[in-house]
């Protein structure tokens, strides 16, 4: 299971996204392309990413950065906590604004 929030205040999200993920061990984000840079930061727990074919482990304090269209997906190794800023906004993210708006 993945469940996110956008975060951040308005003024910021006009221009950027601001997601935290919550990612359950076992889960898969499957391979995927947006014209969204995309910039993260693991929290906690533990997550394999690849970017353009290339595949990396991450832990906490790790971060990562995803340029516009390149191919990525992850694979949960651990329950974890990621934060990424997406930029222009996600506008299929403005929907889940509120604080109380977690989605799977």
């Amino acid at each position: 299971m993945i469940l996110f929030k956008s975060i951040g205040n308005k003024r910021h999200r006009t221009i950027a996204s601001i997601v935290e993920f919550l990612l359950q061990k076992g889960s898969s984000l499957p391979e995927h392309k947006h014209i969204n840079e995309q910039t993260g930061y693991l929290v906690k727990g533990s997550i394999r990413l690849f970017i353009d074919g290339k595949s990396n482990v991450l832990h906490p304090g790790d971060s990562w950065t995803i340029l516009s269209n390149v191919k990525h997906k992850a694979e949960i190794l651990e329950d974890s906590v990621a934060i990424e800023v997406f930029y222009p906004r996600r506008e299929d993210y403005i929907k889940y604004e509120n604080k109380e708006d977690i989605i799977e």
